[in-house]
């Protein structure tokens, strides 16, 4: 009994902890950064195959690890509900850098899937992080530390796919024996400084039900105005997953790019996305409102993905950077609205809920989009344009705009 008082009485977690959360979602995005400068190279390698084949290849590849995440994300954002967040986030932690170690001595293509596959099951641990960052803040405050979470996963967008270009001038494997260290490291800090976040009494039974990857979405017909903003994020992620999809391929064809170049403008990219969430997010929403912002995100977004396709200069692919840059309020602020309308000891499922979400729109988009790419690259091809699926995209998020002003309408101007 005095075990179960003790366990109930958990204090607001330390800064180390809050910090740690922040590091683990960085490495997560090392993590899914650090291949892509490598990919294209490495799987024309191993596979033997042409730019165009190894693009599409290479959606298929981020397709099994959105299809992992979607798998598995819901379970083990349930099980957070039930057994705490901290065993659970050190386990995805070590599951993940025991995945580095994998990539970096894959011998085949079915090799490098595997990895792929495990490399999005660690991948839950932002479901994790982001319940846990639920717990310890107040309803008011969620935007801004969600956004927070944002700008670390934009600072990871830096720092994985910089380092990948770079070490990845020493061979395509080498980065992946850098992030295995850092993940290593990673989990012996957690294992001190990482406290638990929900308490006993706020702790829920474990139901299939709800931890099943299609009965978690469930959890947005149970809560009222969540689902429509469901809607919308799927449409938003769908469209805007042409970039992990074919940026360094389209990069490759459409200028020449080499994998330091490739990995030199995603860390720009990810420069100008961590300061717009983790720096302006707060002061966005004081100021604007979170409808607005997001409709402000969503429109940038479909002028930045013409604006890539159309443009023929590295200067202008620099500056729509910028443009781009207010897209990266959609996610957190969309996520901070909903955990809102949902109880605090369900907070775990609803963070898998949305990875459901995120992650089969993922699937489904980078397939598509590396698809899109590989058509119109295709030799035979009537029609070559390495900046279709862009085009496709800005048409895609266009419509995504349109469906946030009818699902959501005046009503999210009060949130």
């Amino acid at each position: 009994m005095n075990t179960a008082l003790a366990e109930d009485q958990i204090q607001s977690p330390s800064k180390h902890a809050v910090t740690f959360i922040l590091i683990t979602v960085f490495l997560d995005m090392i993590g899914f950064g650090i291949i892509i400068p490598v990919l294209p190279r490495l799987i024309e390698e191993v596979g033997q195959v042409s730019l165009g084949e190894a693009a599409v290849i290479g959606g298929w590849m981020a397709g099994a690890y959105s299809a992992a995440q979607f798998l598995l994300d819901p379970l083990l954002g349930n099980l957070s509900d039930r057994l705490g967040r901290r065993p659970l986030l050190l386990l995805a932690i070590f599951g993940l850098g025991a995945d580095f170690l994998l990539q970096a001595f894959a011998p085949t293509l079915e090799w490098l899937f595997v990895g792929r596959l495990l490399a999005g099951v660690c991948g839950a641990s932002w479901v994790i992080a982001n319940a846990y960052i639920a717990d310890v803040t107040a309803p008011e405050d969620r935007a801004k530390a969600f956004g927070m979470i944002g700008a670390a996963c934009g600072l990871g967008f830096v720092i994985g796919p910089a380092m990948g270009g770079l070490l990845g001038q020493f061979g395509p494997r080498v980065p992946f024996y850098v992030a295995a260290g850092i993940s290593a490291l990673n989990l012996a800090y957690g294992w001190f400084v990482l406290p638990e976040s929900l308490p006993v009494s706020k702790r829920r039974a474990f139901e299939w039900r709800r931890a099943n990857p299609f009965g978690a979405f469930a959890v947005f017909k149970s809560y009222a105005g969540v689902l429509p903003m469901c809607a919308v994020m799927f449409s938003f992620f769908f469209f805007s997953s042409v970039y992990p999809a074919i940026w360094p391929f389209w990069g490759i064809a459409q200028f020449g790019w080499s994998e330091a170049m490739v990995g030199l403008t995603l860390a720009f990219f990810g420069v100008v996305m961590a300061l717009f969430q983790g720096v302006a997010t707060g002061p966005a929403v004081k100021y604007f409102g979170e409808f607005r912002v997001v409709l402000i995100g969503l429109v940038c977004g479909t002028i930045a993905a013409f604006g890539y396709g159309a443009t023929g200069s590295v200067t202008v692919v620099f500056i729509m950077m910028f443009i781009h840059g207010p897209e990266g309020f959609v996610h957190p602020i969309l996520t901070s609205i909903m955990s809102k309308r949902v109880p605090e000891n369900a907070q775990g499922e609803l963070q898998g809920g949305i990875s459901a979400i995120t992650n089969i729109a993922m699937l489904a988009g980078t397939v598509f989009s590396a698809q899109v790419f590989g058509f119109f690259m295709a030799p035979g091809a009537g029609f070559q344009s390495p900046g279709a699926a862009f085009y496709v995209a800005a048409g895609g998020l266009a419509m995504t705009v349109g469906l946030f002003i009818w699902l959501v309408g005046h009503d999210g101007e009060k949130t």
